[in-house]
């Protein structure tokens, strides 16, 4: 979608596409602030925790962009860029998009729920990199790698199933923090018409980050930023701006277990959901080349253990410090990354 919005606006005047720009990042803001009063009162009606509503519903909606591009990459015979997509997509979450998030203000976390998840989190990135793993030739993995296969991809999507049961599960067996929120709306529609708006104003973030990353890319290259500079940080970034707009909102309005819960589901959902339909959806499966074996895969398990300890180590809250260890972690595997892609070209 957004090289076909980039063909559609590369010859607007820069007058127009300045105005795009402010457009959507105002849309974008908005759009974030209904997701969050959504979720905050589908919360109350249902009973069920933030950050419930955080990790099912608002990371479902917020990794479906990343799902249709994956699977349309697969089918169309990129499937590296999928399983790229996916993986990328959990360092950037965890590290950057946490990270800042309980840099502006530290995170509630319900310790019990959040363990859960986490635990949930970090077995799904496991099973990634078990899924893609050559088990008939273990010595090639660093030169060649491995492939997803169909079958495990069928395997991931009916796990993504079980994984939402089983939240709304745990979230009946937890107190829930629906007590002390905003009170609703006398005249306001029932939970159905909720989610209704709460789906609506997902829709508005998407639809605005699609329009709004090949804008400033073809901003960024009239005023002369080179093309890979762009590709290689907006671009990559692009994908998780729904998560970020939605994070930085919530901690903002004091719903900080709702960032927690979407970035955690966020990371589930990358592996199950656009890694799993992405692999379902392709005869051959994805491929994993050394690459990831030889970095990608080790800085996905090492960013998501970093979080894992950290919720072992905090009480009620993800407190700043830790924020600057998961950006600064974030930081590390970035730099990384750019040395090793530089070395190997």
């Amino acid at each position: 979608m957004e090289q076909w919005i980039e063909h559609l606006i590369i010859g607007l005047p820069s007058l127009v596409l300045f105005l795009i720009i402010a457009v959507t990042l105002f849309t974008l803001g908005k759009g974030a602030d209904w997701l969050v009063d959504e979720a905050v009162m589908l919360s109350t009606r249902w009973g069920l925790g933030k950050a419930v509503i955080g990790a099912t519903i608002v990371s479902v909606g917020t990794t479906t962009p990343e799902a249709a591009v994956s699977v349309l990459s697969a089918i169309q015979g990129k499937p590296g860029l999928a399983l790229g997509n996916a993986v990328g997509s959990i360092i950037c979450d965890t590290g950057l998009i946490l990270g800042l998030a309980s840099l502006i203000a530290p995170l509630p976390l319900n310790r019990q729920l959040a363990s859960r998840l986490s635990n949930v989190q970090v077995g799904a990135g496991i099973l990634l990199v078990l899924g893609c793993f050559p088990w008939t030739s273990p010595a090639k993995v660093f030169s060649q790698g491995g492939v997803l296969p169909q079958l495990v991809g069928v395997v991931f999507v009916i796990l993504l199933a079980l994984y939402i049961w089983q939240s709304i599960r745990w979230a009946g067996s937890t107190p829930s923090d629906a007590e002390g929120a905003e009170e609703t709306d006398e005249e306001a529609a029932g939970a159905l018409g909720t989610l209704v708006k709460l789906i609506f104003s997902i829709a508005i973030i998407v639809i605005s980050a699609q329009i709004l990353i090949p804008s400033v890319s073809v901003m960024a290259e009239r005023i002369g930023i080179p093309k890979h500079i762009i590709s290689a940080t907006l671009v990559a970034f692009g994908t998780s701006l729904p998560e970020l707009v939605t994070a930085i909102t919530a901690v903002r309005r004091g719903h900080g277990e709702l960032a927690v819960g979407n970035i955690i589901g966020a990371d589930i959902l990358n592996v199950l959901f656009v890694a799993g339909v992405s692999a379902a959806a392709t005869q051959g499966g994805l491929m994993a080349d050394g690459q990831f074996f030889q970095f990608l895969f080790p800085a996905m398990l090492f960013i998501l253990i970093v979080f894992r300890c950290g919720i072992f180590v905090s009480g009620d809250q993800l407190k700043r410090p830790f924020g600057f260890v998961l950006v600064g972690t974030w930081l590390l595997v970035t730099i990384l990354s750019y040395i090793l892609s530089i070395q190997m070209h």
